[in-house]
């Protein structure tokens, strides 16, 4: 497995294949609830271990807020569960909420809104913790499509202004090209990085802008040729 040390990107999404290879599993090796049978993990050149993996946020497919808590204690869940909740970290969450637009809606149960806004809640939730490395397991594919645009454009905005690096699983080739500067496409069963295909676009145009770039149909192209030669 490689190593993300001194990664400068804003995301790098992982194509897959074929269900089989274990998108999960490769995650969850990612976020150190797994151990490699083979191999190591090295995070910024260390080998990954329960104080690194303090250090990465992990934001899956469903938002999983609790309807019981508003949407303020919902994303203050992750400081308070690691001790880490104090009047300075309640006040940088707070500020984030009114960054993204979700402060009115702080008082609100998670029933009350969106299903985008529910997962601009979750990634807050997520970037509460400062992680140096989030990694997004198909995050946008329980909203329907046009919501899911705008929720990935939202979200690609919101990583590049925090300034993380991040890992976005999907199986949808417009949206690693639209959000990603490197595309890893993994082969078949054993998996390996079959290709890594470096994307490129002006640094001002917004994710949805991309998709009408004259490049955006030569990176499609090219990974949608690499997932479907033999090996």
């Amino acid at each position: 497995m490689g190593c993300w040390k001194d990664c400068k990107c804003r995301s790098i999404s992982l194509c897959f294949r074929c269900r089989t290879i274990g998108k999960s599993t490769l995650l969850s090796l990612l976020s150190g609830l797994l151990e490699p049978e083979h191999g190591s993990i090295l995070f910024y050149g260390q080998k990954l271990n329960q104080k690194s993996c303090s250090a990465i946020g992990y934001m899956l497919q469903h938002d999983h807020l609790f309807e019981w808590r508003t949407i303020e204690k919902n994303v203050l869940l992750g400081l308070e569960i690691q001790n880490k909740l104090t009047p300075e970290t309640k006040g940088q969450v707070l500020e984030m909420l009114k960054t993204y637009g979700l402060y009115k809606f702080k008082d609100a149960r998670p029933s009350q809104l969106s299903g985008g806004m529910r997962q601009r809640a979750a990634l807050i939730r997520t970037l509460a913790l400062s992680p140096k490395l989030l990694l997004l397991d198909e995050p946008f594919s329980a909203l329907d499509y046009q919501t899911r645009l705008t929720v990935g454009d939202d979200i690609g905005a919101i990583i590049k202004k925090e300034q993380k690096t991040a890992i976005l699983v999907t199986h949808d080739l417009s949206e690693a090209v639209s959000l990603g500067s490197k595309v890893l496409v993994l082969s078949k069963r054993p998996a390996t990085v079959k290709a890594v295909v470096d994307i490129s676009f002006p640094d001002n145009i917004s994710a949805l802008e991309r998709r009408n770039s004259p490049e955006f149909k030569d990176y499609f192209n090219k990974i949608w040729k690499e997932l479907n030669e033999d090996g």
